[in-house]
């Protein structure tokens, strides 16, 4: 997906992420409390959530409603959507 390489805002978002989580793991290790680190951990996943909602948003434009994609690449992008979807939603 070389067109993400045009939005520097996704890598700082993966940096905040990290730090996030490198916040759930000080906890852990310096045996904060159970609130603490669930507080922690809700904030971890509602960023990766953020982040997915910004990836799939710049699939669907780029790989499924671009204007002059064949219809093999529309279905090729839905797709690879569609798989990721299913994933996460186990």
């Amino acid at each position: 997906m070389s067109h993400l390489s045009s939005r520097p805002d996704l890598v700082a978002r993966v940096h905040r992420i990290a730090g996030q989580v490198a916040a759930v793991e000080k906890a852990l290790a310096s045996d904060a409390p159970c609130a603490t680190v669930l507080h922690r951990i809700a904030a971890v996943r509602g960023a990766v959530n953020g982040l997915l909602d910004e990836v799939i948003a710049e699939h669907l434009k780029e790989h499924v409603a671009l204007p002059g994609l064949s219809d093999t690449e529309r279905a090729e992008g839905a797709a690879d959507l569609l798989a990721v979807i299913r994933r996460y939603a186990k």
